[in-house]
């Protein structure tokens, strides 16, 4: 064996197509001091029996983008490295069997349409001629993507693994990595079975033994491997030469043609974890043993469907590992417990698809510092430190699989490895006819089935579809309540950190693009910005008192904002993740101050207790912080209390809520209402990617405070007009719906999308925020002198388009 350096610049655990392609694509970013270490032979984890399918629409337009760069990567790579890697572009051909079905694949042709993907819309006969060999009597409808194809999987990791060797890279096979090594707060190389070697770099690409491996090292790395089945038929000496890849989704299956023959797996419902008790360290090209009683339905739902797979014979039944995350979606970026490690793992069987683009993109990570584009769908802070735990996975794992081509419902909850995260007064809005969601594990009431709906046979359980489902006349009521009287909303699930020193007004000051430095008893809306002016994070503060500040910020960010709250605050401030100490209640409506005011003895007038203030005063039998903020437009307070008295604070309120008509309400009212008001969803409305003066949150950028703010330099650059501005979109039919990711059409040209959407119950119409872009700028009469239409699964609707809030614009009714 040949003695491997002492250090290198960056080291990559785990040799598959993923850990190849990184190295591939930092060598071409000019790095070439990388060092990829593989325990046995490359491909030999699952790229190996992987079916190769290349697939180039996500579920995001940034996924789609990385899609794609992958599916052009892989035509060029074997005229560049001379290595081929078996690229076929057949096309893809998705069918549907039902109305539902054929609704979710035309909403997303209308969605790859934004992305300039070619895709088709057709009818049965046509996918018939398609796909001749095909029973297509039950087929409603189907998308055809002639991009679409396949790769040779080991042939492909060869060629990427070449291309980086040939720019500098070393890669050495038979070397097991058994720990990180890690100095002062941040990862500096790895220990390995023939010593250690140090780094300024270490990503862990190490597929199924990533959570292992990073669990050690004290990072969570949440996946689980799950049994894959795949059969391979005989030669058919009958099959067509040119068909693409066929997707059934509503059985289930997949079929890949293959020299003749036909690869056809299955991401089944209910799927069979594997690896309980942890990954084997010499598991490598394995197989699984065969499971017949489990594979026989789904074969013979694929015979149905390709009658003459029943008169060919089998050359192969395969069962192999694949490994799965909790929301289906992989894991990427720098760890935010360590420092200096990053991970590319958790690929949910589409790691070949994948592999191309997730390479670029943390290659670029690694090299600039930060992610070259939103990646929050994927990015490693989204997820919780208690996912690593393995039964939580396990669980989870069994549904996780089959989501793959389950019906992707418009509000979908996961069904398994549920009640994580409980409020306390979790069990009191169970009672009240709470139906839950779940958010970074949170159980938190979505809506709630009101008395006269339960007595008339409502269940607090959805019943998916993709027009008004069961809850929307009940979330409809709590919506209007929250207009005209008051509503009541747990939201326990807030992300709470405490900031506190003799530098924390400095300190929150250079990160924040507001000013916070304001009296005690003042509340900031406020964004974090990165160098680049992009937004990072979309929260308020509390200033409590000289030297202490609460930050409250969304459940889904906790660990990505505390993550970026920690790396810049200077020595000498202190900061704690309080989120577990707190509970939040949050009173919203015109008659708020009237519910309170039967709590407390505070003066709660607009002259004692103006928007955006908040004080600690006497409620009930308890002390809260009392914060007068809203999202959802209308006069209302956030109530912070320790956890202990939610139960009693929450039970008063009901009882004096009650001669006020209050209700309780869920989030998805929370939502309808905010879009009435055009309050932007980090995530979705802004991002990363997205400055303030795109997204129309410039009244929150404090120029001229001293010392300035992270992103004033490039933000003040970007000053004057813009040629992408966040819009607001109000269909005129009330009927249809829209979710998000729907095409923007201005006067017949498509100019953006929409990002985030609900129905608004006061408006009575669909509601959407969308980026519209225009080389000459986007202002006032390039709204105005147009027509606007918005595209939903193909058809086009008229809409209204506006720049300020369409339900209260001078935001009167918040202030009152």
């Amino acid at each position: 064996m040949a003695d491997l350096p002492q250090r290198a610049g960056v080291i990559i655990v785990g040799g598959g197509v993923v850990g190849c392609s990184l190295a591939y694509h930092l060598t071409r970013r000019g790095w070439s001091d990388v060092l990829l270490l593989e325990r046995q032979q490359l491909t030999s984890g699952t790229t190996w029996h992987a079916a190769g399918l290349i697939g180039q629409l996500r579920a995001t337009q940034n996924l789609t983008r990385l899609a794609q760069y992958t599916s052009g990567l892989y035509q060029e790579l074997e005229a560049e490295t001379g290595q081929a890697t078996g690229f076929r572009k057949s096309g893809s051909l998705a069918i549907a069997t039902t109305e539902a079905r054929f609704e979710e694949l035309k909403r997303g042709a209308s969605m790859a349409s934004c992305f300039g993907l070619d895709v088709q819309v057709m009818g049965p006969s046509e996918a018939a001629k398609l796909w001749p060999l095909m029973e297509a009597g039950d087929i409603v409808g189907a998308v055809h993507l002639p991009g679409d194809g396949f790769v040779n999987p080991i042939d492909t990791t060869q060629a990427l693994a070449k291309g980086a060797r040939q720019k500098g890279a070393r890669i050495e096979e038979g070397v097991s990595v058994t720990a990180i090594l890690q100095k002062n707060g941040r990862a500096t190389g790895v220990m390995t079975d023939r010593g250690p070697v140090h780094a300024d770099v270490v990503v862990n690409c190490a597929g199924m033994w990533a959570r292992e491996l990073a669990a050690d090292a004290g990072v969570t790395v949440p996946l689980h491997a799950a049994e894959h089945f795949y059969v391979v038929t005989e030669p058919m000496l009958d099959l067509p030469p040119n068909l693409p890849v066929l997707r059934d989704p509503d059985n289930f299956t997949y079929v890949k043609p293959e020299t003749g023959k036909l690869l056809v797996g299955w991401f089944e419902e209910v799927a069979k974890p594997w690896g309980m008790g942890g990954v084997p360290k010499d598991f490598a090209f394995g197989h699984l043993p065969d499971d017949m009683d489990h594979v026989e339905p789904l074969l013979e739902g694929a015979v149905r469907r390709i009658p003459m797979l029943g008169r060919t014979g089998i050359r192969l039944f395969f069962n192999g590992p694949e490994s799965f995350t909790p929301d289906d979606r992989y894991l990427l970026g720098e760890a935010p417990e360590l420092p200096g490690l990053f991970v590319a793992a958790g690929f949910n069987s589409i790691g070949i698809q994948s592999a191309g683009g997730a390479g670029r993109v943390l290659a670029d990570w690694i090299v600039d510092g930060h992610p070259p584009m939103d990646l929050w769908d994927v990015d490693l802070r989204r997820v919780m430190p208690f996912q690593r735990n393995a039964r939580y996975l396990r669980d989870r794992t069994v549904e996780g699989l089959g989501l793959l081509y389950a019906m992707h419902w418009p509000f979908r909850q996961p069904v398994t490895a549920r009640g994580v995260r409980r409020s306390p007064i979790h069990a009191a809005l169970a009672e009240a006819g709470a139906c839950f969601g779940e958010v970074a594990g949170w159980e938190r009431a979505n809506w709630f089935a009101p008395p006269a709906m339960k007595a008339a046979g409502m269940k607090a359980e959805y019943e998916y579809s993709y027009g008004r489902q069961n809850w929307f006349e009940a979330s409809a009521e709590e919506h209007r309540a929250v207009r005209e009287a008051v509503g009541l909303f747990d939201q326990t699930s807030f992300a709470q950190f405490i900031v506190e020193g003799a530098g924390a007004e400095a300190a929150l000051n250079r990160i924040c693009a507001n000013d916070v430095a304001v009296a005690p008893g003042r509340v900031v809306y406020t964004q974090w910005l990165n160098e680049r002016g992009g937004i990072e994070a979309d929260l308020t503060l509390t200033r409590e008192s000289a030297t202490r500040y609460r930050i409250v910020t969304a459940a889904a960010t906790q660990v990505r904002d505390f993550t970026w709250l920690k790396k810049h605050l200077p020595e000498g401030v202190a900061a704690w993740d309080a989120s577990s100490a707190y509970a939040t209640l949050s009173i919203m409506g015109p008659k708020s101050r009237e519910v309170l005011a039967a709590l407390t003895d505070a003066d709660l007038s607009s002259e004692a207790f103006p928007f955006a203030t908040a004080r600690e005063i006497d409620l009930a039998y308890a002390r809260v912080w009392a914060t007068r903020i809203t999202y959802v437009g209308e006069l209302g307070w956030e109530l912070h209390m320790p956890v202990e008295f939610a139960a009693g604070v929450y039970e008063a309120l009901v009882a004096a809520g009650k001669p006020h008509g209050m209700r309780l309400a869920g989030y998805h009212a929370l939502n309808s209402l905010r879009i009435e008001k055009a309050y932007r969803h980090w995530g979705h409305d802004i991002t990363d990617e997205d400055t303030p003066l795109q997204a129309g949150l410039a009244f929150a950028v404090a120029w001229d405070k001293p010392g300035g703010f992270i992103g004033r330099e490039a933000l003040a650059a970007a000053r004057g007009p813009q040629t992408r501005r966040l819009v607001t979109f109000l269909l005129e039919d009330p009927q249809p719906l829209l979710l998000h990711n729907e095409p923007i059409w201005r006067d017949g040209v498509r100019v953006g999308h929409i990002t985030s959407a609900m129905y608004g119950h006061t408006l009575g119409r669909s509601i959407g925020l969308g980026y519209v872009t225009n080389a000459g700028g986007v202002n006032e009469a390039f709204i105005r002198d147009a027509s606007f239409e918005i595209e939903i699964a193909g058809v086009r609707h008229a809409a209204r388009a506006t720049l300020k809030a369409p339900y209260d614009p001078s935001s009167a009714r918040v202030r009152q």
